[in-house]
């Protein structure tokens, strides 16, 4: 039985080459004109099962041959445009069937003899396939090609996504991802073969000049009259053209049916019906125009009754299914003895311990920044921040559930992560805020606050000001934006809290695709799964990314011998990735903007660490720690005006006290040590801090 398939198997792979081959050997082989009318009827049948596949099938995928087909039959119908050249410039001379029946009927029975008439019908065709459907078809194709190669980095880390959270294992993700890479291909396909059809137009129109110039020459130094001549190579050529303009119009329009499937995601034929006949207000309404329009004087009045009659019966037939739907979804809601079915306890348990990662929670006023149908970008916007954050920081930002919370003010929000609050804010209703970043913007009329995001002096204006506010230097936005970017910070802080061991066990198995020897000497043969994803964390917790995880597995396969203790490992695996944090805080004049301490405070903190170690006090005055942090935060503003993010640049001994020290009240705040630092890198002090 195996053999048989593999038999038939390869026979099937022999046809399309050898149909291939004999394609191109057409072009220059004569054949006679029964053979030549079994060829263009061939070719018609192809192109009208081309169509009607394309409107049939559900999704673009099924038939991702298309591209290539499109190339074959625009090849096959060429091919038959230089064989009936061929016959009409040879024997065109001895009648008009010289170039077989199938032309002679197209060039005498469709358009009756008439040539003017065939010609102006060959133009139309070559205008609508030209104009209309090829170019309508390929720009749909560009774009599909261009939006689905944008969004192939969101999908598949979506997919990553549900993987790492267990919605789904390894074999459907890796059937995801190659149809990801199938429906990629295909459309960068259909964008290449929207021009062979491109082509084939304007060959056709080039061809048929041949043939009416050509026979029309040939004619007449074969002793034919004029008249003579142009009657018959003329309704030839006409023939010709209409024959091979049909099949190339409809396959023209299956490649625009097929590059505009994925709009509506089911058989062509039901999402037409149930689309446009699926609104009983719209057919009724309908039905009312045609019968008013019957009984205006001149217009015809029998088409129209019937079929205002047609739409009122099937106006009726949707009320009745309907009915029976609403019927059917009331039955299914009730138990037999007619009680509303209610949830197991077992299912009413299970639904109480579930508990989404992050929550987006807003109040009524904010649900239309959310709601897509509503013309809201939230949802939009944090897809882009989750793709924004894996680029930035090198983990999978879960997906984020939105809701909305009527105990929350009419326009407020909050986050939650893991079901605890982490920030939370307010807008305006019916307001822009007005983000003044540099903190110079002229005044301007509105309610005075403060970006939530970044503590910037910010003011919720009317839209109608938004104009005068961007020409004053004000940053405007919307309220998802506002919502949008304070996730962003919020997400940007507390972005170790989303490192677990899935997380990072998913981030080992990404790794482990190309560099499989290193994950497996590392884990779990060196450090343990648990003494990883702690280091990963103390890195992301201070914003270093782990996207170069080949550096950083690296460096902790050569440096845990030497100790187990994650806290050290993380520092000395900073140091390792000394270029990524310089070029964090590299300017665009190549330098480091940063604050240092001065010689006796960092004399002060290491006197303070030795004691804490020798267990003999060491604890610092609480009010010169607060001195302190005051001297940093008032430093800040001195970084803007170096177009530079805040930075303390310490010993490598003092870097991890002093971040504790900072952390609390300026969480924002990155420490980094001198050895973090390319020395090759100039470093610039606006301040010297001191404790005392």
């Amino acid at each position: 039985m195996a053999e048989a398939v593999q038999s038939q198997r390869r026979k099937v792979d022999a046809i399309v080459p050898i149909g291939v081959v004999s394609i191109v050997l057409m072009m220059v082989l004569p054949l006679p004109p029964a053979l030549l009318d079994t060829l263009i009827a061939m070719s018609m049948s192809i192109s009208i099962g081309v169509f009607l596949t394309a409107l049939f099938i559900e999704s673009a995928l099924e038939f991702s041959a298309f591209p290539a087909f499109v190339l074959i039959a625009t090849l096959l119908r060429l091919s038959l445009n230089v064989a009936t050249t061929r016959l009409i410039l040879l024997h065109g001379g001895e009648g008009q069937g010289a170039a077989g029946s199938v032309v002679e009927a197209f060039g005498r029975f469709v358009v009756e003899g008439n040539v003017l008439v065939g010609l102006i019908v060959f133009l139309i065709l070559t205008v609508i396939n030209f104009v209309v459907v090829t170019k309508g078809a390929g720009r749909v194709a560009e774009v599909a090609a261009r939006f689905t190669l944008d969004a192939l980095p969101g999908k598949q880390m979506a997919i990553d996504a549900d993987l790492s959270s267990g919605a789904i294992n390894q074999d459907t993700a890796r059937t995801r991802r190659r149809d990801l890479e199938r429906e990629a291909d295909f459309f960068g396909a259909m964008d290449g073969a929207s021009k062979f059809v491109h082509g084939d137009a304007i060959a056709g129109l080039l061809i048929t000049a041949i043939n009416l110039v050509g026979g029309l020459a040939l004619g007449i130094s074969r002793g034919m009259d004029l008249g003579k001549a142009a009657e018959t190579f003329s309704v030839l050529s006409v023939g010709d053209a209409l024959a091979s303009q049909l099949p190339a119009l409809l396959i023209s329009a299956a490649s625009g049916v097929v590059v505009t499937r994925s709009a509506t995601g089911e058989q062509l034929g039901r999402a037409l019906f149930k689309q446009f006949f699926g609104r009983r207000a719209a057919v009724l309404i309908t039905g009312g125009i045609l019968v008013v329009l019957a009984i205006i004087p001149g217009m015809p009045a029998l088409p129209c009754l019937v079929l205002a009659a047609g739409l009122f019966l099937l106006a009726r037939k949707l009320k009745n299914e309907s009915d029976a739907a609403a019927a059917a979804a009331g039955g299914a809601r009730t138990l037999e003895g007619g009680a509303p079915a209610k949830p197991s306890a077992a299912e009413e348990l299970e639904s109480a311990l579930s508990l989404d990662l992050l929550t987006v929670e807003v109040g009524y006023e904010l649900v239309a920044a959310a709601d897509a149908a509503r013309g809201g970008t939230l949802v939009d916007r944090v897809t882009k921040l989750r793709q924004e954050i894996a680029r930035e920081l090198g983990i999978v930002v879960p997906p984020v559930h939105v809701t909305d919370n009527l105990e929350l003010p009419p326009c407020g929000y909050r986050f939650l992560l893991s079901g605890n609050e982490v920030a939370r804010g307010d807008c305006m209703s019916g307001r822009l805020l007005g983000i003044d970043g540099t903190g110079q913007a002229s005044p301007i009329e509105g309610d005075k606050t403060v970006d939530p995001a970044f503590g910037s002096p910010a003011v919720w204006i009317a839209p109608r000001d938004r104009e005068l506010a961007e020409a004053l230097g004000y940053t405007v936005v919307d309220h998802a934006t506002v919502l949008a970017t304070h996730l962003g910070e919020a997400l940007r802080l507390g972005a170790h809290r989303l490192l677990g061991r899935q997380e990072v066990q998913h981030l080992l198995d990404v790794a482990a695709r190309k560099n499989p020897k290193l994950v497996d000497d590392l884990v779990p043969a060196v450090l343990s799964l648990a003494e990883v994803t702690r280091v990963l964390k103390n890195l992301v917790r201070e914003g270093v990314s782990v996207r170069d995880m080949r550096s950083i597995l690296d460096a902790l396969a050569e440096l845990a011998p030497q100790t187990k203790d994650p806290e050290q490992l993380s520092e000395l695996v900073r140091e390792r990735l000394a270029a990524q944090i310089t070029t964090r805080f590299r300017g665009g004049d190549g330098t480091v903007t940063a604050m240092t301490l001065d010689p006796r405070s960092e004399a002060i903190l290491r006197g303070s660490l030795s004691e804490i170690a020798q267990g003999t006090g060491g604890a610092l005055d609480p009010e010169m720690l607060r001195s302190f942090t005051r001297r940093v935060e008032d430093a800040i503003p001195a970084f803007a005006a170096h177009g530079a993010s805040p930075l303390v640049v310490t010993a490598p001994d003092l870097r991890r006290y002093v971040r504790a020290i900072l952390e609390r009240k300026l969480p924002q705040i990155v420490v980094a040590s001198f050895r973090e630092i390319e020395p090759s890198v100039p470093l610039r002090i606006i301040e010297r801090l001191t404790l005392t």
